[in-house]
């Protein structure tokens, strides 16, 4: 219990407040519908008034909260004030994108339902115009208005038309079936098979919240949906003057013809706040893209990984921070973010780059051009850089006991932070407040170690030499691997060094046995907070988010961290 508390506790509160405030919007303005003021309005339209209604309260709060998870520069800000309070509220920070992801799903929900209900207010303010029946309540109040159209309370003016027409020629019409549109494109582009394979689509269409948002600025100022005026309730009391409407402005009676008027738009101050935000935010990012940056190097390692080393003044990292970049002769519109793979003590940063998609290949033969023939650096292309911005392994030098969990690619924060311990232990004998760490990577395929490899065979000697080998236990993994391969390996297996990385340390294969590692480590290390940090699939995020709540044995608690950017 005391490590979910640790972990999860501050997620949940976060999530059941969210929950809260949008259930107490939808229930308060649905209530608010059934006041007297609305009683004409529900006449026409019935129920279908108040579920209108009331997710459009929920969907304004939930577009207000949309952009802050993306506002990178004011997270990190947030991310590094908050820190020194409090490192588990700084972890929820971390969260952004998953925070992000469930506004986006609460948006889709009530934008679904306030469409449906209003769907059912077209038709029966149709069906109002249609019955055109003197001794109905509903025509005599479609009725009212048709001469100065000022204080009218049925949208639709005529029977011959219909909702479609009236949905096109009207602005909460067009707005609506442009944000509708704009937000079933961001929402089916952002599945994580199109986002993974066809990133660009991703990118581009998610640039239709821009439309997104203007129209629903602009979608309440129609006022299509009205209740009687305040002055008009003095003269005309519901109540009373319901059943007497054809009686309605005699002289004698006492009630007046009601008047109407919709509420004036509001969704404006809701999201204008955050819409300012994220225009700094891009203002920023402008201003950086336009910051020159220097290639200094450009290295290709096996397994299609694609290494640059650049420079740029002012720049400041931390340990597992990452960046976007922008390659203008590639495309001026797409920034794709990369780990930094350097240490804050060298006098460059870096990014490994896997080459799996068009805009990675085209960057890889702009940077390499022909692969038998040196690259001259006047022929290097431009690169602009966003960022550094935090994520949780800045957090890794805060534990006594850290577990690294990289998977493939995913180990790059990790080279950041082991470059790190071999400058802050080894080269300037610097102590640091963790004492162990436990490395993990796995890997598909043996070419995806080589670049990785230098640095693990230089801590491994380093280390020897000053003999610190208890500071860090690494364990490499092969996942997967050929009958041929499998053959040199049992050749070699007795040889001193590993065959695939050329470490003392032997190459494991298979995947790890968590329960055991994390069983070990807590024998190892009781009354302590070990620091679990991955950066990996989510399938193996689900397997050690477990581990470390199921592993709650002594005093020990694991605290997981995720890489989510």
């Amino acid at each position: 219990m005391g490590n979910f508390a640790a972990n999860e506790g501050l997620s949940i509160f976060v999530i059941l407040v969210w929950l809260g405030i949008n259930a107490f919007l939808f229930v308060h303005f649905y209530m608010a519908f059934l006041t007297e003021r609305w009683f004409y309005t529900r006449v026409l339209l019935g129920q279908a008034l108040s579920w209108a209604r009331a997710p459009a309260a929920a969907l304004n709060f939930n577009c207000m909260l949309i952009l802050l998870p993306v506002c990178r520069n004011l997270l990190s800000f947030l991310r590094g004030s908050i820190q020194y309070c409090s490192r588990t509220a700084a972890r929820q920070l971390d969260r952004n994108l998953t925070f992000h992801k469930l506004v986006a799903y609460m948006i889709a929900f009530h934008t679904a339902v306030h469409i449906v209900a209003h769907l059912f207010n077209f038709e029966f303010f149709m069906d109002a115009q249609l019955n055109r029946n003197s001794s109905l309540l509903p025509f005599i109040l479609s009725e009212i208005g048709t001469g100065d159209n000022a204080s009218f309370l049925n949208p639709i003016r005529s029977n011959e038309t219909n909702p479609t027409i009236v949905m096109f020629t009207t602005i909460a019409g067009l707005t609506g079936v442009a944000i509708t549109l704009a937000l079933i494109l961001i929402i089916t582009s952002s599945m994580e098979v199109i986002r993974r394979s066809y990133f660009e689509v991703f990118w581009y269409t998610h640039h239709l919240f821009v439309i997104f948002f203007i129209g629903l600025v602009f979608h309440g100022y129609g006022r299509i949906v009205r209740g009687q005026t305040a002055a008009s309730l003095k003269t005309n009391k519901p109540d009373f003057c319901a059943s007497q409407f054809e009686e309605w402005g005699n002289n004698g009676t006492n009630c007046a013809v009601p008047e109407f008027a919709g509420n004036p738009p509001g969704t404006w101050k809701w999201v204008v706040g955050p819409m300012i935000l994220y225009v700094c935010e891009r203002f920023v990012r402008l201003y950086r893209s336009h910051q020159k940056v220097v290639i200094t190097k450009v290295v290709m390692h096996p397994s299609k990984t694609l290494e640059l080393q650049m420079k740029k003044k002012g720049f400041h990292m931390e340990v597992g921070q990452y960046v976007f970049i922008q390659c203008p002769s590639v495309s001026r519109l797409e920034w794709h973010p990369f780990t930094l793979t350097s240490a804050p003590e060298e006098d460059y940063f870096s990014a490994h780059i896997r080459i799996v998609g068009d805009w990675t290949q085209a960057l890889y033969e702009a940077c390499v051009g022909d692969p038998t023939q040196p690259q001259e650096a006047w022929k290097l292309p431009k690169i602009a850089i966003d960022g550094p911005f935090g994520t949780a392994s800045e957090d890794v030098f805060g534990y006594e006991v850290v577990m690294l969990v990289g998977a493939g690619i995913g180990v790059t924060p990790f080279a950041s932070i082991l470059k790190s311990v071999w400058y802050k232990r080894i080269q300037n004998n610097q102590d640091v407040f963790t004492k162990k760490i436990y490395f993990y990577w796995l890997c598909p395929e043996t070419q995806a170690f080589e670049w990785f490899a230098d640095l693990l065979q230089s801590l491994e000697n380093q280390m020897a030499e000053k003999e610190m080998t208890d500071f860090l236990s690494y364990n490499i993994y092969l996942t997967r691997w050929k009958d041929t391969e499998a053959a040199h390996f049992r050749v070699h297996h007795e040889a001193e060094n590993d065959p695939i990385t050329g470490l003392k340390q032997k190459t494991l294969y298979g995947k790890p046995n968590w329960d055991n590692e994390f069983t070990n480590i807590a024998t190892k290390h009781p009354r302590s907070k070990v620091g679990v940090f991955l950066c990996g699939p989510p399938q193996l995020g689900k397997s050690l988010e477990k581990q470390c709540l199921s592993h709650s044995e002594a005093d020990v608690k694991f605290i997981f961290n995720k890489e989510n950017f």
